[in-house]
């Protein structure tokens, strides 16, 4: 019997479950070739860790490793029900909290090395965190695809640590949401970009598509609802989904440094965000507060034919 220890989280709804003891051995390297050695040679633990029986379809891991240099107290490696993310900034968020609570981190700033590269981390005395996220940009506005039974769906592809395809006109009511449908719609759109050809600057598969609408109520500048990869959405306001709407709207002129921008997701959890302008896009800062909430072992039996997780 194999035990891993792991200590849960919620950002906004959204959780985060981070293993704390028993993950696998990566080896050397910086965090995007350790996350490749993760992918090639353990991706079993991957699939046992946060899908069902021991996990849930919306569920985000992660893991540590030591860093690769002084540039960053560690490196975190994010993963999902199907694979591996370039950052999460929710999951940044509920890492910082349950390292501060066990005594790791103390309040102020730190640095942490992602696949997506090296970001900031602020641990406030109210509790929230400050993600000084990657660099964030727009490649691509107004792309029209064809979706079948919705017709022309306009939008734009944008980097804010993982590919969102953000669109503002669609007709769904994310006010009074039905959930499971706007997860068919935004998946059929998804299978929409990759059929037209559309992809991010380097090749890469849009693999989130982000709905926004006006917020229901005060407190907020938009609602938004994210399909993630693996048919699923996310609970937060997505992090990296709000650097790339902030791209965008620095892009159009609309959002100017330092000007807080307030993203609500689908649940009502809001994030702040701001940005820095920099050449070739905006380096965006999204706060936010997890809450921890369980400490447990997983165990994995031998003989157990879900040890693996249960196949998609």
């Amino acid at each position: 019997m194999r035990r891993v220890r792991v200590i849960d989280s919620h950002t906004g709804g959204e959780p985060t479950r981070l293993v704390v003891e028993g993950g696998p051995d990566l080896g050397p390297g910086t965090a995007l070739e350790r996350r490749e050695r993760f992918r090639e040679s353990h991706d079993r633990f991957r699939a046992g860790v946060v899908n069902e029986p021991r996990g849930f379809d919306a569920m985000v891991g992660a893991v540590l490793c030591p860093p690769n240099g002084d540039e960053a107290v560690a490196q975190v490696i994010f993963f999902n029900n199907v694979g591996y993310l370039g950052m999460c900034v929710h999951g940044m968020i509920g890492v910082a909290e349950t390292l501060r609570r066990r005594g790791m981190l103390e309040l102020g700033g730190h640095r942490f090395e992602t696949p997506a590269g090296l970001v900031g981390v602020e641990i406030h005395d109210d509790r929230t965190v400050s993600v000084a996220n990657v660099l964030s940009y727009r490649t691509q506005k107004d792309i029209q695809v064809e979706v079948p039974g919705l017709g022309t769906v306009t939008g734009d592809v944008a980097w804010g640590g993982n590919w969102f395809f953000l669109v503002d006109d669609h007709g769904q009511d994310l006010a009074n949401p039905d959930l499971l449908h706007l997860t068919d719609v935004t998946a059929d759109i998804r299978a929409a970009l990759t059929a037209a050809g559309v992809v991010g600057a380097d090749g890469s598969e849009v693999d989130h598509i982000e709905l926004f609408a006006a917020a229901p109520g005060e407190g907020a500048d938009s609602r938004n609802f994210v399909l993630c990869p693996g048919r699923e959405y996310d609970r937060s306001p997505c992090g990296t989904g709000t650097s790339a709407k902030m791209a965008c709207l620095a892009a159009d002129g609309k959002l100017a440094p330092g000007q807080v921008w307030r993203q609500e997701g689908i649940v009502g959890s809001v994030f702040e965000g701001t940005i820095e302008a920099v050449d070739g896009g905006v380096m965006p800062t999204v706060r936010g507060r997890a809450w921890i909430t369980a400490e447990n072992s997983l165990l994995f039996h031998d003989d157990d034919p879900f040890a693996e997780g249960i196949p998609l």
